[in-house]
């Protein structure tokens, strides 16, 4: 019991004694700039239809990962019924094809890019001049 009381006590004033700040650390007076951040001034149209495109890419494959965990846990749920098993697999192999069709979306992009050098996802052109 004494040491239950003498380890509880250790850990909260442990835990209480995290937020106190640190004096040595924040008198530092040549704080190094941040990275240069991107302003709208500095976007341009291609970078942000290429920064949509992109999020959308990840947006895609994360809503057919997600339909992916909804069918599995569907399947497992379903208990032996003939309709709910059938939908649950339904709906895995449709998330498995929009996630292959997201896929070959992005492999088809780069594939352009290597093969004629014109970057879809990032939409930078070639420069014919010097």
């Amino acid at each position: 019991m004494k040491v239950k009381k003498i380890l509880t006590t250790l850990a909260l004033e442990s835990f209480l004694a995290l937020p106190v700040p640190l004096k040595v650390l924040a008198q530092d007076i040549n704080i190094e700039p941040g990275n240069e951040f991107r302003t709208l001034r500095g976007m341009t149209v291609p970078s942000v239809l290429s920064g949509i495109i992109r999020l959308l890419l990840v947006i895609a494959a994360l809503v057919f990962f997600i339909m992916l965990v909804i069918g599995g846990i569907q399947w497992i749920m379903s208990g032996g019924d003939k309709a709910a098993s059938e939908n649950a697999r339904k709906r895995i192999t449709s998330a498995l094809v929009g996630l292959a069709i997201v896929f070959s979306a992005w492999a088809i992009a780069q594939l352009i890019t290597t093969l004629f050098g014109v970057n879809i996802l990032s939409i930078n052109f070639p420069k014919f001049y010097q």
